[in-house]
């Protein structure tokens, strides 16, 4: 069936067509019970306002635009967007705003994106993540006047809020509790150097392990792919001196770790310890089932969209965080 239109409800209703212009924009110039029933009509034919001439009437597209600068196949295994998404989604509810997802292949793709969305009026706003130190996107958004919201930081930067989560007291949570059960030896397997969440997890790591006064405290770069955490994994478990206790910036990565464990004949967590980040329906299945942090990623989700919602109807909006996250002990993690 072709879509209807403003033409087919007037057939309907016996009116005409400013007259159902008028009913369905809430505008003055009919009765309110010529109004209730063109309105009727209209939602019995399935009719839905044109999301472009809304644009080009009000200047809202009625979406929120998320761009997502990873590989496929990275982006595919981790649990971590999904969850994303979901809460973005369960804000957005079956209000006027949808969202407008797209993976960029790089950097400068996504800007690239941005702008086209912003000149076609696609999106009244974007959600960025992944923020780099320095990141020319944030500077590249206000240059257009296009709205935006930071998952991630918090910057503290006036006209750009963030949703961000306190990754600093985890990674406390996580090493009083190694040091607790009397680990000295740590090695961290982060992800990508350049984002900032991971240089402030790699800088809070480095903090705590002075503190705690651990015998050493080594970070290892990665791209979060279950191949990068197996083969540094690997490459630690059979050095001279391994580490007692390995910490994973994602659930995949640390799955992968345990996977190389099994294989070298490791004992877990007899002779290592391993703890995820990201607690997900992988850590439970695995056996051992791994300790893990918790973070409340959908909520994280929700809250980065309401930011948005607010921003865009002209709010000014702070930073703000989701709930802190917690740790959660299970089989993988034992004392030195």
């Amino acid at each position: 069936m072709k879509r209807p239109t403003i033409a087919d409800i007037a057939k309907a209703a016996g009116v005409s067509k400013g007259a159902v212009s008028y009913a369905l924009n809430n505008r003055p110039g009919v009765s309110a019970a010529t109004r209730s029933r063109i309105t009727g009509i209209a939602a019995e034919l399935g009719w839905a306002p044109s999301t472009a001439a809304r644009a080009l009437s009000d200047g809202r597209a009625g979406a929120f635009g998320l761009v997502i600068d990873r590989p496929a196949e990275t982006l595919a295994a981790e649990p971590f967007f999904i969850r994303l998404i979901a809460g973005i989604q369960d804000e957005l509810g079956s209000g006027p705003a949808s969202l407008v997802l797209q993976v960029s292949p790089n950097h400068d793709t996504e800007l690239e994106i941005y702008r086209r969305w912003h000149a076609e009026r696609r999106v009244d706003g974007v959600l960025m993540i992944d923020l780099r130190d320095d990141d020319d996107r944030v500077d590249a958004v206000a240059a257009m006047g296009l709205p935006a919201v930071i998952i991630g930081g918090p910057l503290g930067r006036p006209g750009l809020p963030c949703a961000w989560i306190d990754d600093v007291a985890a990674i406390d949570e996580v090493l009083d509790y190694l040091a607790a059960l009397g680990h000295r030896r740590i090695v961290r397997v982060a992800g990508p150097r350049e984002f900032m969440h991971t240089r402030v997890r790699s800088e809070a790591f480095e903090r705590a392990a002075e503190r705690l006064g651990f015998e050493s405290a080594e970070v290892v770069y990665t791209d979060y792919s279950d191949e990068a955490g197996a083969s540094a994994a690997r490459r630690v478990l059979v050095s001279r001196r391994p580490p007692t206790a390995l910490v994973f910036d994602n659930d995949v990565m640390a799955v992968a770790a345990l996977g190389v464990a099994h294989e070298l004949g490791i004992s877990v967590p007899g002779d290592i310890s391993l703890i995820a980040w990201d607690d997900s329906v992988l850590c439970r299945l695995v056996r051992p089932a791994l300790s893990a942090v918790r973070r409340p990623i959908a909520e994280f989700g929700a809250l980065a969209a309401s930011l948005l919602r607010r921003v865009v109807e002209g709010e000014t909006v702070e930073d703000e965080s989701a709930a802190l996250p917690m740790l959660v002990t299970r089989s993988s993690s034992g004392p030195a």
